[in-house]
Order: structure tokens, then C-alpha cells, then sequence
């Protein structure tokens, strides 16, 4: 397939840019917020990629942002809401100042014609909670559920929510291999965590659905293309082992499949902290999963990690195109993960809801050119075409992302946006990837 028109996608087709909080609100210790996990992890003497203390001044910066976007003649605008600016501990005292921003967002987002998609939970658990045990404490169901009730409640007007983001990506980073916040490491910290955060991922579903009927309710997965080394059976069967673990561990429990013990006998061991009733209650009827791809794994067999037997072969060794964290830059895996997805029968609708590559871009006479950006995302739209062509019903795409920002325990490096920003002096610039895509969007 050659061309992608825009003409060639749905009339109704969401194009849209992702944002988290913590990556470009910055104030992180003004007007009434309180500490979240990522403010205490990247401002220890040990961290030194920098901090997310300033980002990209979103807190400041919001209504030329949104309006850039609209700009880019999009039509959604999706940002996530930081936990502790509403709860500065987590529970029971509310921060009027930081529920009056997000009204001002979602009314800037109005405004401009831009749909306004909030996610509840990308990442930035209120440090106060963290002190009590965070993900890895039962009661967080309790506190992630007023804490949601009270955001649905609030932000009423707002029609498309995301319950979390990228589960995989926050407990196994940052409660097993411990180079996220909060730093945790081991099984002992993964497997509650991991079954907690399935757990609030449903009960968040079922209090939006309760307080707003008309919502369109989903959750964001992150994934990844998992292909063995070779043919040889051992390598086969760890890459399925890898593939569970990335692309089906919380899906599935959300559809009624349970966790993949047949692919992982080992992470029986999660039962541990079921109580009853459990099964059930980790089921909801999601109106569509967010798919989040950037990245190929090709995987090895391996006595170690335990449980898992396997493990990823880095790209660096492979001899591949990278990005500069050095991630393979394999767009056709999409279509793979699109096709995987679409195989769930209780999946009703797909959003890729964050696609992106990050690239060390070329500034020439204060020009900002990254062609090869500007080439992903043409093969992103491709394979995202041919899989509407097979019939998949894929209702949006939304770019990662709008301005650079802090991308996590990479610091400010990666450069992910499609505007430049001077993290110095918070200065925005459109790049031409940016242009293209303001030009293939026009009307």
C-alpha cells in the first residue's frame, strides 16, 4: 500500500497528540501540590538525568500548547491528570487550585475544538501513598477508586477516559527492575503491585461507567513485537513466555481469560494475594484498549530471569536501525500488534494511542529538520491503513508527542516531539515534522 491519503481514513477518524503530567506539567511543588513518587525518585543526589520539576512548563505553557494543536488541525487533545495536584496526600484533602487547571485544560481543549482525553493514571502516585506501600498495598483500590470518583464527578464534561497507562510499563519498571519510580525491585513487589493495578484498572472502569454513563471508557497498553532468535523450540517458547508477559498479562484478566498461567506456570504464584471474589472483580467491559507500540523484541531462551526463562537480545547487537535510546525502529510491528489485539472478541474498537520515534534532531539556520520522524510516521500510517483494510476497527491515532519533554529515567535526551523545546528557556518550536503533519491533516 502506497499512499495514505487522508482521504483514505474514516470521516470520523481520531488524530490526536499524548501528554502525561509529570513529563510536562512541572510545578511540581506550587499551588497547592503535593509530592508524587517521580518528583522524590529523579530529585535524589543519585539520579542524574534531571527532574521533572520545570518539563516543559505545560502548568504555564497549557493554552499555547493546546493551541498548537489545534494548529496541527487535530482534533483531540489527551492528557493525563496528576494524582497528587488534586490529593496532595493521596486521599481526603482536595487541592482546589489543581482541580481549577484541569478545568482551565479541559475548557482551553473546548475551546480550540480539540476533544479532550484524560488519563487518570500515568505514573505519578502520590508520594504519600508510596510511604504506605503504593501499588504493592491492597487499600490502593480504595484510593485509586475515591480518587477516580472524585475526577469523574469534577471533570464531568469530559467524554473519553483512560482508566491507566501502560501497566506493564510502570509496575515492571518501577516495582521489579526498580530503574522507575518508585524503585523497587523483585517478585515480591511485582506480583502484588502487578495484581492490584489489574484490579483498579476494572473498578476504574466501573466508577467512570457508574458516574458517567455516556463515557467512552478504555485503557492503554504498552506492547511490543516479540519474535524469536531462530527457529530452535527453546527460543520459540520464550518468545511466547516474553510476549505473555508484555502483551497479555493485563489485557486478559480484563476480558475474563485470567492471567497467562499455560504460557507462565510460575506467575501462579500471583494467587497469593487474590482474595475472593477476585476473578470477577478484575473483568470489565472496556469500549476500547489503547495500543501503545514502539518497539521490536527478538528473544532468546535464558536460564535467568526465573519463572521467565528468557530474555530480549538488545538491538545494539542486532545490527538494526535505533532510535537514540536505543529501541528498534520497526514500524510494521504495529500491524502485528493491531492484528494480535483484534483477535480478543470482547476488544470492541483499537486507538493507537501513543506512536512515536525519538531522534536527535538536525537544527539548520533555526530550522528544525527530522526527516526520518517525518518517514515514521508516514509507515505508521501505513501499516495502520492496511490494518483498517483488514477490517480491524482502529478509531485514532495519537502521536507521542506534542512539544519534547521529560521522557522518565532518560531525562531530556529523547526527543519525542513534534515541536522542539528549548528545555532552557521553554521556547517552542515547529519542527517539519510538524509541518507535514499539519499539512496532511488540513481540510
Amino acid at each position: 500500500m502506497k499512499t495514505i491519503k487522508r482521504s483514505n481514513f474514516p470521516e470520523d477518524f481520531t488524530w490526536g497528540v499524548a501528554n502525561s503530567s509529570y513529563q510536562t506539567e512541572g510545578a511540581y511543588n506550587s499551588y497547592g501540590k503535593g509530592p508524587s513518587i517521580w518528583d522524590t525518585f529523579t530529585n535524589r543526589k543519585v539520579f542524574k538525568k534531571g527532574n521533572g520539576n520545570i518539563a516543559t512548563d505545560f502548568y504555564h505553557n497549557y493554552k499555547e500548547d493546546i493551541k498548537s494543536a489545534k494548529a496541527l488541525h487535530l482534533n483531540a487533545f489527551r492528557f493525563s491528570i496528576s494524582w497528587s495536584r488534586i490529593f496532595p496526600d493521596g486521599e481526603g484533602r482536595i487541592n482546589r487550585e489543581g482541580v481549577t487547571f484541569y478545568h482551565e485544560v479541559i475548557q482551553c481543549c473546548l475551546e480550540h475544538k480539540l476533544d479532550p482525553w484524560i488519563t487518570l493514571y500515568h505514573w505519578d502516585l502520590p508520594q504519600k501513598l508510596e510511604d504506605q506501600g503504593g501499588w504493592t498495598n491492597r487499600n490502593i483500590i480504595d484510593w485509586f477508586s475515591s480518587y477516580v470518583d472524585f475526577c469523574t464527578k469534577e471533570f464531568k464534561q469530559v467524554k473519553y477516559w483512560m482508566v491507566l497507562n501502560e501497566p506493564m510499563s510502570f509496575i515492571g519498571l518501577g516495582y521489579f527492575m526498580g530503574i522507575h519510580a518508585p524503585g523497587k525491585k523483585g517478585l515480591k513487589n511485582f506480583l502484588p503491585a502487578a495484581h492490584h493495578a489489574t484490579l483498579c484498572q476494572a473498578e476504574g472502569g466501573r466508577i467512570i461507567r457508574k458516574n458517567l454513563p455516556k463515557a467512552i471508557i478504555g485503557t492503554t497498553y504498552s506492547c511490543s513485537y516479540v519474535t524469536p532468535k531462530n527457529r530452535q523450540i527453546l527460543n520459540v517458547r520464550a518468545a511466547k513466555r516474553i510476549d505473555s508477559l508484555l502483551n497479555r498479562f493485563f489485557i486478559e484478566p480484563a476480558l475474563g481469560l485470567g492471567y497467562p498461567y499455560k504460557a507462565i506456570p510460575g506467575l501462579k504464584r500471583i494467587e497469593k494475594y487474590f482474595m475472593a471474589g477476585d476473578e470477577n472483580k478484575m473483568i470489565f467491559n472496556f469500549d476500547f484498549i489503547g495500543v501503545q507500540y514502539y518497539f521490536r523484541v527478538v528473544a532468546e531462551h535464558r536460564i535467568f530471569p526465573l519463572i521467565l526463562h528468557a530474555g530480549e537480545i538488545p538491538a545494539s547487537k542486532r545490527n538494526v536501525k535505533t532510535n537514540n535510546m536505543g529501541m528498534e525502529v520497526f514500524p510494521k510491528g504495529l500491524y502485528k500488534m493491531l492484528k494480535q489485539f483484534n483477535t480478543y472478541k470482547d476488544v470492541h474498537s483499537i486507538y493507537i494511542t501513543e506512536s512515536g520515534i525519538c531522534l536527535d534532531d538536525e537544527i539548520i539556520h533555526g530550522k528544525i529538520k527530522d526527516k526520518e520522524r517525518i518517514k515514521y510516521i508516514k509507515n505508521t500510517l501505513k501499516v495502520t491503513q492496511k490494518a483498517l483494510g483488514k477490517g480491524i476497527n482502529i478509531k485514532g491515532y495519537f502521536n507521542w508527542t506534542l512539544v519534547d519533554n521529560f521522557e522518565w529515567a532518560e531525562g531530556f535526551s529523547p526527543r519525542f516531539g513534534l515541536i522542539h523545546n528549548d528545555h532552557n528557556t521553554q521556547k517552542r518550536t515547529f519542527k517539519k515534522s510538524a509541518y507535514w503533519l499539519q499539512e496532511y491533516l488540513k481540510r
